[in-house]
């Protein structure tokens, strides 16, 4: 409850017929109390004040200079009392918004920053999405709207909200005009990409990282925070001639060497065998959506190098039998399902996608490999063709082998007599 004084200022303030007059003492009280009242007591004050300005007695034109001066006055207050005096205010001008949007739109910027700064990200959000932006009282540009809504998607982004978030994302999308500030256009991407990460489109999202990490402005630091978020997406990405190109692109750029993920992406990149322990090492980094359980009972990442591992295992081999591939895939049994027969569902689905070119034996249980598995940075003969082409080497090297030695027998006879003997 205000304190006696501030209540007894008010009612004589509310009786006083003179408004010239009347707007001047409640300037002055207003005052007062930032000067002699702090805490909850301030706050109890400020609400009553509110309660006193905003009521039927002062007309709206008189309320407005006196509610600026109230914004002045709650911009210099602590995170608490501004949420406390905040709510009330924007509870009061709910039913007289349409006449102060202006002070309403300021009140709600400031108790937003005081959510911020309490780590409540979504109320934050909502109480920006209270904001008036389509109305006749005042006019707000695209741009405004752009960084209005750019504000409201990064606090539901922070909560992990990405279905709101997305829902503003695509408000900017649908602007008329294009956002032209730099640093809106930035987080725009970045906002982006998180959504399409944290809706496990990851090849989408390593592309919007990757955007990020080369664009103009951004600290070094940022930069390479970027490049490994890419780095991650794409390796959890589906293996595929996409997820080719999209690990081509990132080995290849001269920065990557400088970050965590370039072991994995080096491996990946050239088709090797990844072991348990790199994959371990790899999954402390990751956010916990890209860990989560899926439905089949494995995380993405798990997916993604059971996948990977196959097609590194299809470079080696020409054929194999399910039994020992699911041994190499790092696959278990579990019930009536052998770690053979799952490496074999793996090996159909992606097969049947076409991203993996082979053939399956369910007879003998054995898998044969075809030539340029995935078109990816590998890509060349067939594991058979490579086979034929070593046995001709071979065969050239022996051939040569022996001219020598014939020629070595017709410029030496005794040497090569003395060297049979022995």
């Amino acid at each position: 409850m205000a304190s006696q004084k501030m209540t007894n200022a008010l009612a004589g303030i509310e009786t006083n017929p003179h408004q010239p007059t009347k707007l001047q003492q409640y300037t002055e009280l207003l005052n007062e109390m930032v000067a002699t009242s702090s805490g909850h007591e301030l706050a109890q004050d400020l609400v009553y004040y509110l309660d006193s300005i905003l009521s039927e007695e002062v007309s709206i034109v008189a309320a407005r200079p006196l509610l600026d001066a109230f914004i002045t006055v709650l911009q210099s207050l602590d995170p608490e009392t501004k949420i406390k005096v905040g709510q009330h205010a924007i509870t009061l001008l709910h039913t007289r918004s349409a006449s102060v949007e202006e002070q309403d739109s300021q009140i709600r910027e400031i108790l937003a920053d005081a959510y911020e700064s309490q780590e409540d990200y979504t109320a934050a959000a909502r109480t920006l999405q209270g904001i008036h932006i389509d109305s006749s009282q005042r006019l707000v540009s695209d741009a405004a709207k752009a960084r209005l809504w750019i504000r409201i998607v990064r606090y539901y982004l922070e909560d992990d909200d990405t279905t709101n978030a997305e829902a503003f994302l695509n408000r900017i999308k649908n602007l008329p005009s294009k956002i032209e500030d730099h640093d809106a256009k930035l987080y725009f991407q970045l906002s982006q990409a998180r959504i399409l990460d944290a809706r496990r489109r990851f090849l989408d999202a390593a592309q919007e990282y990757f955007n990020v990490s080369l664009a103009p402005g951004v600290d070094e630091e940022d930069r390479l925070t970027a490049l490994s978020a890419a780095i991650r997406c794409a390796v959890l990405a589906p293996a595929g001639p996409q997820r080719s190109r999209s690990l081509a692109r990132l080995y290849k750029d001269d920065r990557t060497p400088s970050v965590e993920e370039f072991g994995i992406l080096e491996k990946m990149f050239l088709d090797r065998l990844l072991t348990a322990d790199e994959v371990a090492a790899f999954a402390k980094k990751l956010a916990p959506h890209q860990l989560a359980v899926t439905a089949d009972g494995t995380t993405v990442l798990d997916k993604a190098v059971i996948e990977h591992n196959l097609v590194a295992a299809s470079k080696l081999y020409e054929n194999i039998h399910v039994d020992d591939l699911g041994s190499i895939l790092g696959l278990q049994s579990s019930g009536d399902v052998s770690a053979g027969e799952k490496a074999e569902a793996y090996a159909a689905r992606m097969v049947e996608q076409g991203r993996l070119r082979g053939r399956i034996d369910q007879i003998d249980g054995v898998i044969s490999f075809d030539a340029d598995t995935l078109g990816g940075s590998s890509a060349g003969a067939s594991n058979g063709t490579k086979l034929r082409q070593w046995d001709l080497g071979v065969q050239d090297l022996a051939e040569d082998v022996e001219r020598v030695a014939t020629s070595i027998s017709d410029q030496f006879p005794e040497f090569a007599t003395s060297q049979m003997v022995h």
